[in-house]
């Protein structure tokens, strides 16, 4: 038996959760403002890395190379790099502010690479402060961001074991800022009608897809947990049965969902996971209608590697 997937209650880290999600607004957010847009706003999601969330290189708004930058959960440090070797390192530390540690990241950003338009206004949160003047969100403990970088970590290799033999279009795992999760796509090639023409729904939700994902709670939802979803869906979406039998549909969240407490003690809580990501992608596109031979891939037929 592999070491046991550990405890996250949102309830119990909420303050510090909250500090580390607007911390993850300021990388996306300038990931947004630099990167090329990408279909489905690919280019303002993040990574989770061995290091903790990253952008991608972005490119430097004076023309000097690239850029990245990193909220290290190892070191607890924001660290901003310049493709030319120059390193900035800004330490989280328990009492600092997230409008503090944003305002140093901004000026060490201009310093290495030039001025850059960015955005203050948090996305997706109750609150509503700006980033670069948020004095409210200041508590960050250490071992508490490192227990959910140990969850993070597990959650993330369940998603990329899934995506992996997909032969379709799929997005990698991401790691999103707004809500805080992280999240693979699955594409069926063809074209959705947006539920909305919110900026965010009219770009990200144009194509048919199953997401498959994993947030640490939040509060809507004061659980970690596994989720799923097709888009769009069907009338009758909410009756599928899933794998394991703790899956169940939640009406509040229009999702299905699977604990992260229900599987995290059993013999092997990865491959529960898995389960859950591959019953819900199977059964999602059955009822959505997608072409078998493209659903049959994920399962790895054909293999993707001959």
């Amino acid at each position: 038996m592999d070491s046991p997937w550990p405890h996250l209650s949102y309830r119990l880290w909420d303050r510090t959760c909250d500090t580390l999600h607007a911390h993850t607004q300021v990388l996306g957010k300038l990931a947004a403002a630099l990167a090329p847009p990408e279909p489905q706003l690919q280019h303002a999601a993040l990574r989770l890395t061995a290091r903790g969330w990253e952008t991608a290189p972005l490119p430097a708004p004076n023309g000097s190379g690239s850029l990245g930058v990193t909220l290290d959960l190892r070191t607890h440090e924001a660290v901003v790099e310049h493709s030319a070797g120059t390193t900035e390192r800004i330490a989280l530390t328990p009492n600092r502010s997230v409008g503090e540690v944003t305002r140093v990241v901004l000026a060490v950003v201009q310093r290495l690479a030039g001025p850059v338009e960015f955005n203050p206004a948090p996305q997706e949160v109750s609150w509503t402060v700006p980033l670069d003047e948020d004095d409210q969100h200041a508590t960050y403990d250490p071992d508490q961001v490192s227990t959910y970088f140990d969850c993070a970590t597990r959650a993330a290799q369940v998603l990329a074991e899934y995506r992996a033999p997909f032969r379709g279009r799929a997005t990698p795992v991401n790691a999103w800022w707004g809500s805080f999760d992280l999240a693979v796509n699955l594409f069926s090639g063809d074209s959705a009608t947006p539920p909305s023409a919110d900026f965010i729904m009219r770009n990200a939700m144009d194509s048919q897809e199953v997401a498959i994902g994993w947030w640490p709670g939040d509060e809507r939802y004061d659980r970690a947990a596994f989720y799923a979803y097709a888009y769009p869906p069907p009338s009758d979406y909410a009756t599928l049965t899933l794998a394991p039998p703790a899956a169940h549909w939640d009406s509040t969240l229009g999702e299905y969902v699977l604990d992260w407490d229900d599987i995290r003690e059993n013999d092997d809580p990865h491959t529960q996971a898995l389960d859950f990501a591959r019953s819900a992608f199977q059964r999602s596109c059955h009822v959505c209608d997608w072409d078998g031979a493209l659903v049959a891939s994920a399962l790895g037929k054909p293999p993707p590697v001959n």
